[in-house]
């Protein structure tokens, strides 16, 4: 999608903000080590790797339970606000992982269980404990997800985003000003072009 042009040759905005490569090698370094690195905890390599491919903050990370997790012959899916995500590979095998590590007594009442459970049973992890374990590790959540939400606002228009992360409109549109990007030109053009 990168790079691509929409109706009658209009492209999208471009990647101002981040024309720094330094952030993003950083960024896929930090991914690649959620994925590859054995030594670090495995819901720590599964929070961290969901913040920085999909932009989600860690208050919604610890409401994730196995009920959002779905699979077909060919892809595990992760539902956001109702919109199924593919998951890569990788991924999906540290969530099954995770999945197969939180134990019984944190099952919630309906028998789900959290992704990350917390101390007390039924309930999930503690964001803020979250992050600073995140921190810990040399994982920061805010600076990844920043990164993350920088880098789809220049594939996707705003409004688009806000529906599938479920942030209000004004606020993807806010991140939209700080990546650089302008989709207004984009959508006058989707919007005037023929139906076919």
């Amino acid at each position: 999608m990168r790079g691509s042009s929409g109706p009658g040759g209009v492209r999208g905005p471009c990647r101002a903000a981040l024309a720094d490569r330094g952030a993003e090698d950083e960024a896929r370094n930090e991914l690649l080590r959620c994925f590859n690195d054995t030594t670090l905890p495995l819901d720590v390599r599964v929070a961290a790797a969901l913040v920085r491919l999909y932009a989600l903050p860690l208050t919604r990370i610890v409401e994730l339970t196995e009920d959002h997790i779905s699979r077909d012959q060919e892809h595990t899916y992760l539902a956001v606000n109702q919109h199924p995500f593919v998951l890569p590979p990788k991924l999906a095998g540290l969530i099954d992982d995770q999945l197969r590590h939180s134990t019984p007594r944190h099952s919630i009442p309906a028998g789900r269980r959290y992704l990350l459970p917390g101390q007390s049973p039924g309930r999930p992890r503690n964001p803020l404990g979250l992050a600073d374990t995140l921190r810990h590790h040399g994982l920061s959540a805010r600076a990844a997800r920043n990164t993350a939400m920088m880098d789809a606002l220049v594939d996707l228009p705003p409004m688009v985003i806000a529906d599938l992360l479920g942030i209000h409109p004004k606020t993807a549109e806010r991140w939209a000003t700080l990546a650089g990007g302008n989709w207004s030109e984009y959508l006058a053009a989707r919007r005037d072009a023929p139906q076919g």
